[in-house]
């Protein structure tokens, strides 16, 4: 086997994170390449529904990232907020089918709605745009709510992308060579245990920086460099209904979702999510559960998410259903991605395990990666992602 021509960094993942992280380590200056075994989105990414969310946040280091995230979601789609002075940048907005729609989240009893209020009062301090709705507005909202909610709580920075389109148009912007089809088969050490790039099943390529951007086979990549970072898969399923006119408006879901999506349970939760596209199906989600990398059909889990969103949207219960798809989470202990640099092998760079929230953060992540390989000040404090915080005797990386 030859080596490959040399470049500054390999980023491991062509799925969402590891195009952003492409396309702001190429604006840094660097030279990228990325690989991954399968196509572009093949993953995680393409399982998505696009979600970029600051509203499923509780305030700390995860909103942190994710108000990054939505700037720069922003200036990447060419959208502009009234007091930005910045130069424009070329927007992908139509191309990636990004939409602004704002999220609601909702309330169907008082307690709910006490709680999501509290919540919503931490997350606008933190920097979130946060609007009370009483019971009252919610159909001015969503015409076809079911009635007899307690209220809500409207997010304005919510908005959603075609996941897919996004990650391949990102890479495209970026430049950097992409070597699909192409397996990473371990990661190359050098002089004082330093990374000098991978191997794989076409040659090595030579780099003194590789991006861990793997999502749920995270654990696989790092335990080529020989070291640990428990990853594991949580399967998610979403339902696809028949195309319709728009009826569903922002990205609607229950209160109760919020808690579900930072519980450490490796059981089954459902929590109705429901948002129209632009192409005219309605998406709803959301199940957890850990059960390795299973892929069989669930009768049940597909009934429960049904249920959820017709008790939402009670219209839903004459709409058929075209199609259901799944896809795996990739799932850290304590809910935060691993960003930064790895010190347990200099050069190795993580950028992985954002669970369900990998589309809306991955621009802030790739931000970050990028500052971390060029040597400059991040943008947020890396310390709560560092990658080697977890302790060895943490969960398995075995499902």
């Amino acid at each position: 086997m030859t080596n490959q021509p040399s470049c500054d960094v390999v980023v491991v993942g062509a799925g969402m994170v590891g195009a952003a992280c492409a396309l702001y380590a190429a604006r840094a200056g660097l030279d990228v390449v990325v690989v991954d075994r399968g196509p572009v989105a093949g993953g995680t990414t393409g399982a998505g529904e696009g979600n970029l969310l600051v509203s499923d946040k509780e305030p700390g280091p995860e909103l942190e990232l994710a108000l990054l995230s939505c700037r720069l979601w922003r200036e990447i789609t060419g959208e502009r907020r009234p007091d930005d002075r910045r130069p424009a940048l070329p927007g992908l907005g139509r191309t990636i089918e990004y939409e602004p729609k704002g999220g609601l989240v909702v309330a169907s009893t008082p307690e709910a709605l006490t709680a999501l209020t509290a919540l919503a009062a931490g997350q606008r301090a933190a920097g979130v745009e946060t609007a009370a709705v009483g019971e009252d507005r919610l159909r001015d909202l969503e015409p076809y709510l079911a009635p007899g909610l307690a209220g809500g709580v409207l997010y304005p920075q919510d908005a959603q992308v075609m996941p897919a389109l996004a990650a391949a148009h990102l890479l495209r912007a970026s430049g950097a060579r992409v070597e699909t089809g192409r397996t990473v088969t371990g990661v190359l050490r050098g002089a004082g245990d330093a990374v000098r790039g991978v191997r794989t099943d076409r040659g090595d390529l030579l780099a003194p920086a590789v991006v861990n951007a793997a999502g749920t086979w995270g654990a696989e990549v790092a335990a080529l460099a020989g070291v640990r970072l428990p990853v594991l898969p949580r399967r998610g399923f979403v339902l696809v209904t028949e195309p319709l006119p728009r009826r569903v408006r922002h990205k609607v879901y229950a209160a109760d979702y919020v808690a579900d999506v930072a519980s450490d349970s490796a059981a089954l939760q459902t929590s109705p999510v429901v948002e129209g596209t632009a192409a005219g199906p309605v998406l709803i989600g959301a199940s957890r559960e850990r059960v390795g990398f299973d892929r069989s059909f669930s009768l049940t889990v597909v009934r429960a998410l049904a249920a959820g969103a017709t008790r939402l949207f009670p219209f839903l219960e004459q709409v058929r259903a075209m199609r259901t798809y799944l896809g795996f989470r990739p799932y850290l202990p304590d809910h935060l991605p691993a960003i930064g640099p790895d010190p347990r092998a200099p050069g190795l760079f993580h950028a992985c395990g954002h669970e369900g929230a990998g589309i809306g953060l991955a621009t802030g992540t790739g931000h970050l990666i990028a500052q971390a390989l060029t040597g400059e000040s991040p943008a947020l404090d890396l310390t709560p992602f560092r990658p080697d915080r977890f302790p060895e005797e943490a969960a398995p990386c075995t499902p």
